[in-house]
């Protein structure tokens, strides 16, 4: 079973962001929404689409983080080391 198909059986309203199945790392404890690794989403902008850094953090700020699409609206974090 993978991480997304995990997070929708405990919560079948829990909402994802297309293409990048491969940056979730859990959901989180109260509503059980998905949560990215912010970082693990760059890369994959980078690898997918050939973007700069630069690039995908923008897109990541303006398309992704920024869209609130409900009470189930995944959660992007940033590691700390």
């Amino acid at each position: 079973m993978t991480k997304k198909e995990q997070i929708a059986d405990l919560n079948s309203e829990a909402l994802f962001a297309d293409g990048f199945d491969e940056a979730i790392i859990g959901h989180d404890a109260t509503s059980f929404c998905c949560v990215y690794d912010y970082d693990k989403c760059l890369k994959v902008l980078v690898k997918r689409n050939g973007m700069s850094f630069t690039e995908a953090h923008e897109f990541m700020e303006f398309n992704v983080v920024s869209a609130y699409v409900g009470d189930f609206t995944p959660t992007f974090v940033h590691r700390l080391n």
